[in-house]
């Protein structure tokens, strides 16, 4: 019961909001592409959200941002917002983040191992841009190969790098969460 009481702390709750306030932020620092997509910051910040904390507060960080947007605050890829986004072509990705987010740190219990954790983050950016695949193809009805050619093959190569560099930098972001303590 001690555990959970410390999550919604004051300090705890301080830190979900800024890194709710940094995985908003990393939705900006982006650079579109022709097809109406963007590559952004948002998978880095996710994975290192995933890769930093327990899965209570890195699903909440997640849900409150997904909750922001849905609510209208312009806080998804390009600066979109609202359900209909999710309900898109590209609000796969959206979703992949929560599963993404429960995931990773269930995965990552264990004391920190580099080379695991950059297999972890490797693979969980292959599932955020396959589900977001998947959502392409079921929300506009186009076959796989085309799902995959638009919402797979551009992103995956920078989100593998994106990973590797989340899972490198974990323990300093744990050092400067527990700093604050």
């Amino acid at each position: 019961m001690e555990k959970t009481a410390s999550i919604y702390s004051t300090r705890s709750l301080v830190i979900t909001a800024m890194f709710t306030a940094l995985l908003c932020v990393s939705a900006y620092i982006s650079i579109p592409l022709p097809n109406g997509l963007h590559i952004t910051l948002l998978n880095f910040v996710v994975i290192l959200i995933s890769l930093s904390f327990p899965i209570k507060q890195s699903v909440l960080i997640m849900v409150a941002w997904l909750l922001l947007g849905i609510a209208g605050i312009p806080v998804f890829a390009g600066g979109n917002a609202g359900i209909g986004y999710i309900l898109a072509p590209y609000g796969g990705y959206n979703v992949s983040f929560i599963i993404t987010s429960a995931l990773i740190p269930i995965l990552c219990q264990k004391k920190y191992n580099r080379t695991y954790y950059t297999i972890v983050a490797a693979f969980s950016v292959i599932l955020i841009d396959a589900i977001g695949s998947f959502w392409i193809m079921a929300m506009s009805g186009v076959g796989i190969k085309s799902a995959f050619a638009v919402g797979f093959m551009p992103f995956i190569v920078l989100d593998l790098l994106k990973a590797f560099v989340a899972a490198q930098i974990v323990p300093k972001i744990r050092t400067i969460i527990n700093v604050c303590d």
